[in-house]
């Protein structure tokens, strides 16, 4: 069998289970649909149902919280300045995805790295998942999502939330195994539960490299944005992409720059919560 036989065969199997796979699991896959887009749907409207004013000031009440009272005045700045461009309506779709997207990421990446980090044989059979994961391109994902899921947000959500997965899992997986020993045989000699040594002590001290697997969770949703664009998703990759198709470079200027804000004021946040953390624990 020579080479071009070979992959052929290994196409023609391919496309023959992701077929049988669309076929019998139609059902479950119209139920995810369904989930998924009320999950974007909902957090969508709720963003966009109050002024524009409204949202600004609650990011720029965040931004003084997590960062400084400059900071905030800033991003309230760079969300008004996203609303007179045009554009608020397709950054608060963006910011609904990245949200929905990092929010279904972390809900199974975190439970997942807490057992990796007590388990070492299941931590070393996750590490190349999500080597695989973080190696392929990102677009990759969306070929076999639109198959089964379909065009629109849904197959947005569904590639990002596995891309975004990785570096929650592994920060948090990182973060257990970094409980001292001395705190551990601590725990231990007073009777303290597993529960108890969880909660009370692997917890805070993993805490730190949790929140900084949210921020790089975030960092990576936003880096699917314009790809998603691609499928329907919505939002600022959307505008990207029909930019881009039309040659409207003034728009695609306009909707990077959107981009380019969003994505410095949600990294700055949580980096703000990470640092916020430490010194709480300190």
């Amino acid at each position: 069998m020579d080479s071009q036989t070979f992959t052929t065969s290994i196409d023609e199997w391919i496309d023959a289970a992701l077929e049988w796979i669309n076929t019998y699991g139609a059902p479950v896959f119209s139920a995810m649909r369904f989930v998924l887009e009320g999950l974007y749907n909902a957090i969508a409207w709720l963003l966009l149902a109050p002024p524009f004013f409204v949202i600004a000031i609650v990011i720029a009440l965040l931004g003084w919280r997590a960062v400084n009272i400059w900071f905030g005045i800033a991003a309230a700045l760079g969300l008004v300045c996203c609303a007179a461009m045009g554009l608020w309506q397709a950054t608060m779709g963006t910011l609904a995805l990245v949200m929905t997207a990092t929010v279904l990421a972390l809900l199974i990446a975190i439970p997942i790295g807490i057992l990796a980090g007590f388990n070492p044989r299941l931590n070393g059979l996750v590490q190349p998942v999500l080597d695989m994961i973080q190696t392929l391109p990102p677009y990759i994902y969306l070929l076999p999502a639109i198959a089964l899921i379909g065009y629109g947000p849904a197959t947005a959500l569904a590639a990002t939330v596995l891309v975004a997965i990785p570096p929650a899992l592994r920060l948090t997986a990182h973060g257990i195994r970094l409980t001292p020993v001395s705190f551990i045989e601590l725990g231990k000699a007073t009777g303290s539960s597993p529960m108890q040594m969880f909660v009370k002590i692997r917890l805070p001290f993993a805490m730190p490299s949790i929140l900084a697997g949210v921020n790089q969770c975030l960092m990576m949703a936003f880096g699917m944005v314009v790809i998603a664009g691609i499928v329907g998703s919505g939002g600022l990759g959307e505008t990207i992409y029909g930019a881009v198709r039309t040659l409207d470079i003034g728009k695609s200027i306009d909707a990077g720059l959107a981009i380019v804000i969003l994505t410095m004021i949600l990294d700055r946040i949580t980096q703000g919560a990470v640092r916020g953390n430490e010194g709480v624990r300190r």
